[in-house]
């Protein structure tokens, strides 16, 4: 500090204790008597030290110092020092998640060292006695998540520099004149970082990787959202090259190696405007009481070597990732889109799960077999559900449809007989604990531009949950034929798709919340017990106008599925053995799946099983990542959707509750927005995080989550993505 700074002047209890803390963590090994302390922050007058006396002690007290000897401190490293993941926000509430733990702990900006979303950094905590906040200061980045940044380039005559989407940063990237790549103002560009804020500069410098277009425009907006997630928006020439050079042709020899199912009625059902066939369904009757169903996979580890160019692309991407207007694929299009796709009237190689099934979808035999097929007939999910309803299916009504003498429509009787057997597979499910978790997905409709033109919701119908029932039951029946073992044997490795039991503290809140609405829900007993009170939740919420809330909170209090070699079993469908196996083309677990069946199937050794832990963990963190990129996208949409709306008013419902404001979702259209705090001027509002509301201090007006309420839209800002409202008089 420069010599005679606090000279004369009367440092609050605040300030002085902000002085301690700055000079004990920037010399964390350092001990310091009471005099050096007084001369190295020139604390010149009785009360002044006094009150650094008093703050020492409390410091001390609450074990942030500690005293190796009579007047002496030190900061005590016990404790303090821990190392995680660093949370940039946007609204400067930085927080920091120390490895093992759940419990973010807040990071202000000045204490964050720069650090960027997903930075591994080493803190020393800052204990506060004052409101118990703990506070955690980063001391060190000890590693980078990401080194690119995407934002909006301004370019002036001397210099120019990258505003950063999402305000992640308090100072704009610098970046040199000739490091430019041809950008312009207004242009969107990914920019790599070269030089990071250091003591001696703040200034981040960077240069341009990229230019995506000008800001607005469709494309560079959705490469954008790809780029600020590290996700590629391009795919590399020499890997299209590759599979280019793969050679579709099945040889008699391969067919003959195969099972050959060329001659059963199979077909595909999968969303209209899909390319990727990735599975196929195929039914015969044995017997009257007796059926053969084949859940048909496309065989992409025949054509994807390990170890290849596409193999290593396919494992870095781990997942394909599907935005409002695209698919970015982990195989080449060539490969997705064409060779491995199951398309009508072509023959495909497959892997495939083998049931036989009697009328009440109990499984009396099945096996496993690399296979070629050649699909009768494409449908889409929509002409699917015309001809269950034209043939007696009553939607939604869970019932098979009445046994008949003819049937109407295209492969009719194939797809009202695979329609019953998936209900029974349903009713078992659930009966079992399974979860039931229908919810709505936005969509848009989307022009030639890009421009969304319509936004609306889709619901699963029973076109939708056969198909998920027969992958469900191949996915689970693989899993256990490697993880089921005798007593005493040991598994081989495979990659599971577990999903741990709800978090307790969060059902607890859940159970608290919905008591607001008459309704109750078990929070201990078992498994089976929890589950089925769920369910009832879920039955009884259905319909009501509570129900899209109820759902939500219902859904935090679930663990996030992910993959694992250590299977601890899938508690949201209520299965102890489960894996991805169903979907290689667009998932990298399914095809490691593959590979190890088939190696397995062979007199194969167990794989390595920490080779493959390292890859389920890179996938489970891939499929997160591309699900925010998915969220982002639909964020995007909604509020470009929007923009043709201002100053229109809509009913909606209150979905979000936060210090900051109220979350309000349009009912007709589910798009949502944000009304901030400041704009309820009628009272003063508290947030009451417990039970989900705002409460006004003089009237006791209540926000609660779930309330109808009339909005007014009034701005929405696509490049912040953010669409606010307010409240219609």
């Amino acid at each position: 500090m420069a010599k005679g700074k606090n000279k004369g002047k009367r440092l609050t209890k605040k300030q002085l204790s902000e002085m301690l803390q700055t000079l004990f963590h920037q010399n964390p090994n350092e001990t310091f008597t009471i005099k050096q302390i007084f001369r190295i922050l020139h604390l010149d007058t009785h009360p002044t030290k006094m009150l650094a006396m008093d703050i020492l002690e409390d410091m001390s007290w609450d074990d942030f110092l500690s005293k190796p000897a009579e007047h002496s401190y030190r900061l005590n490293l016990q404790g303090q020092v821990a190392e995680g993941i660093f949370i940039r926000k946007a609204n400067g509430k930085n927080s920091f998640l120390a490895d093992g733990s759940d419990k973010p702990v807040f990071v202000a900006e000045r204490n964050s060292m720069f650090a960027l979303n997903g930075d591994r950094v080493k803190v020393t905590m800052m204990a506060r006695r004052e409101k118990h906040i703990k506070e955690a200061m980063v001391t060190e980045i000890i590693r980078r998540a990401h080194d690119q940044v995407v934002g909006r380039l301004q370019v002036e005559r001397d210099f120019a520099f990258l505003i950063p989407d999402g305000n992640l940063f308090v100072h704009d990237i610098f970046i040199p004149k000739k490091k430019l790549k041809g950008g312009k103002t207004d242009d969107k560009a990914v920019v790599k970082i070269t030089q990071w804020p250091s003591k001696e500069s703040k200034n981040i410098v960077g240069e341009v990787l990229d230019v995506l277009g000008k800001i607005g425009e469709n494309n560079a907006e959705m490469h954008a959202i790809l780029a600020q997630y590290g996700l590629p928006y391009k795919y590399p020439k020499n890997v299209e090259e590759a599979a280019n050079k793969i050679d579709p042709g099945i040889t008699p020899q391969e067919i003959a190696r195969r099972e050959d199912f060329r001659d059963v009625t199979t077909f595909t059902i999968d969303p209209k405007d899909a390319k990727d066939y990735d599975d196929a369904l195929s039914i015969r009757r044995l017997s009257p009481k007796l059926y053969e169903v084949g859940v048909h996979i496309a065989d992409v580890s025949h054509y994807v070597k390990e170890g290849s160019i596409i193999d290593k692309e396919a494992q870095k991407r781990a997942t394909s990732v599907y935005l409002v207007d695209r698919t970015i694929p982990m195989l080449p299009e060539r490969l997705c889109n064409f060779i491995c796709s199951l398309r009508p009237d072509e023959e495909k190689l497959c892997y495939s799960v083998i049931f036989v099934l009697d009328g009440e979808a109990n499984i009396k035999d099945w096996h496993l077999a690399h296979t070629v097929i050649k699909s009768n007939r494409r449908f889409a999910y929509e002409e699917v559900q015309e001809i269950l309803e034209k043939n007696g299916v009553k939607e939604g009504t869970g019932e098979p449809a009445p046994a008949k003498k003819s049937y109407d429509g295209e492969y009719a009787w194939e797809l009202v007989t695979l329609d019953a057997l998936a209900k029974e597979l349903r009713k078992k499910r659930f009966k079992n604990g399974s979860v039931k978790f229908d919810r709505e997905e936005l969509h848009f409709d989307v022009d030639e531009k890009g421009k969304p033109t319509r936004a609306y919701f889709k619901k699963s119908k029973d076109a939708n949950k056969l198909i998920e029932e027969f992958m469900l039951l191949a996915n689970r029946q693989v899993a256990e034929s490697i993880g089921k073992v005798k007593r005493g044997e040991k598994a081989k490795t495979l990659p599971y798709r577990i999903h741990d039991q709800p978090d307790p503290t969060k059902l607890e809140r859940l159970r608290e919340f919905i008591t607001h609405f008459g309704y109750k829900v078990k929070t201990t007993g078992s498994k089976e017990e929890i589950s089925k009170s769920l369910n009832k939740l879920m039955d009884d919420v259905n319909g009501k106008r509570e129900q899209n809330v109820i759902e939500s909170v219902a859904l935090r209090a679930m663990m996030k599925a992910k993959y694992s070699v250590f299977n601890i079993g899938h508690y949201g469908l209520a299965f102890d053995y489960y894996t991805h196996f169903t979907s290689p083309i667009r998932r990298y677990p399914d095809t490691m799946v593959h590979r190890l069946l088939t190696r397995y199937q062979e007199g194969g050794r167990s794989a390595n099983r920490d080779h493959y832990e390292e890859l389920c963990e890179h996938s489970s963190d891939m499929e997160q990542i591309a699900q925010n990129a998915e969220r982002d996208s639909i964020k995007y949409k909604m509020v470009e959707f929007m923009a043709d709306f201002i100053g229109d008013e809509f009913d909606a419902h209150i979905s979000g509750i936060t210090a900051f404001g109220i979350y309000a979702e349009i009912d007709e259209n589910h798009c949502e927005g944000m009304i901030p705090l400041h704009d309820l001027d009628d009272d003063y509002y508290d947030f009451d995080e417990r039970n989900y509301q705002l409460v006004g201090r003089r009237r006791h007006n209540k926000y609660m989550l779930g309330d109808p309420i009339r909005i007014k839209v009034a701005k929405a800002n696509i490049e912040k993505r953010q669409l606010d409202f307010t409240i219609a008089d």
